[in-house]
């Protein structure tokens, strides 16, 4: 199946008073239709900045240098402001990590999310009037399992927790999305019970309808149960992508073996290891491989030339490692 979203050779950089940022340095990534694909990284590694490159909602001082985002068969790098708000209306949705900073604290709930159902243009053969609007957004709340909707319309952002926060920007975004969902640490500020709660809510939804999603997580549990296939990034780099059971079975980039070394082990049987160093400078990132001044097995070539997605073995795993390269 052809990807229906393609990053080919994404370079971002951010303007800043100490230079440009370089942090994105040629992504690479796709997604198909109904796949769940997860994204895994230490914090700062670009994952919300790809993100938000397809979406077309980086910060005023982002410059995109050079590289392609096509989503069925649109090229959205220089499309027309219009036509970037008509996919955004009809077909992608975020759902950010932090749901207070999210919602608008003057404005209650029933306002936001019926502008929110206003705008995904489903009204097409419907006079929109308040009963009408109000009526969807209760529906929409009831899908996301809120208690007591009537309640949460007629409340601010303020009035309500962390979890129902999350779940009316789930119910937002879900109102919107016909094709893909990206959901940016959706339970990052929510307590372990509440998290499980959100997590199970939104695969239930995305499954019942067939919709893309592209999960950003530090928790790599959360990403094992969630997702189809996994990409790992590090320093604006997609370093491995693997299906899901066969990542955390069998790693082939030292990166990623560290990060599975250092997730805690409930067993008690020794200590979780960690990964020296830390993620690079990118006013003055290393050149060749970004990870090359923290990997053991790094070679000359590795501080040298940048890899890039290879695939590896008959099995459809990819790695960016010169480990792997047979040049």
């Amino acid at each position: 199946m052809e990807p229906f979203l393609e990053v080919k050779g994404l370079f971002v950089g951010f303007k800043t008073y100490m230079g440009k940022l370089k942090v994105l340095n040629g992504v690479d990534f796709r997604a198909r239709q109904g796949e769940k694909v997860g994204i895994v990284g230490e914090s700062g590694c670009g994952k919300t900045t790809t993100m938000k490159a397809i979406l077309g909602i980086l910060a005023s001082n982002a410059i995109i240098d050079e590289g392609e985002i096509r989503f069925r068969g649109h090229e959205l790098l220089g499309i027309s402001k219009k036509g970037l708000n008509e996919i955004r209306r009809r077909n992608l949705t975020m759902i950010f990590q932090d749901p207070t900073a999210a919602l608008n604290p003057v404005f209650k709930i029933e306002s936001m999310l019926g502008d929110v159902i206003r705008y995904s243009g489903n009204f097409e053969r419907e006079k929109v009037t308040k009963k009408l609007l109000r009526e969807k957004s209760l529906d929409a709340l009831k899908e996301v399992s809120l208690p007591d909707p009537e309640r949460v319309l007629d409340s601010y952002p303020f009035q309500l927790s962390g979890g129902m926060r999350q779940r009316v920007c789930i119910a937002m975004s879900l109102a919107t999305a016909k094709d893909l969902l990206i959901a940016d640490e959706p339970t990052t500020n929510l307590d372990v019970t509440i998290q499980d709660q959100v997590l199970r809510l939104m695969k239930n939804l995305v499954d019942k309808k067939n919709l893309s999603i592209i999960l950003i997580s530090h928790a790599l549990g959360t990403i094992r149960n969630t997702v189809d296939t996994v990409y790992v990034m590090y320093a604006g780099n997609m370093i491995e992508f693997s299906e899901t059971r066969r990542l955390f079975s069998s790693p082939l980039h030292p990166y990623t073996e560290g990060l599975l070394k250092s997730v805690p082990k409930l067993t008690g049987a020794g200590f979780s290891e960690g990964i020296e160093g830390r993620i690079p400078d990118y006013i003055t990132p290393p050149p060749g491989c970004r990870f090359n001044p923290r990997c053991k097995y790094a070679m000359e070539i590795c501080r040298k030339e940048s890899p890039r997605l290879l695939k590896v073995g008959a099995d459809n795993h990819e790695v960016a490692c010169w480990l792997y390269n047979k040049r």
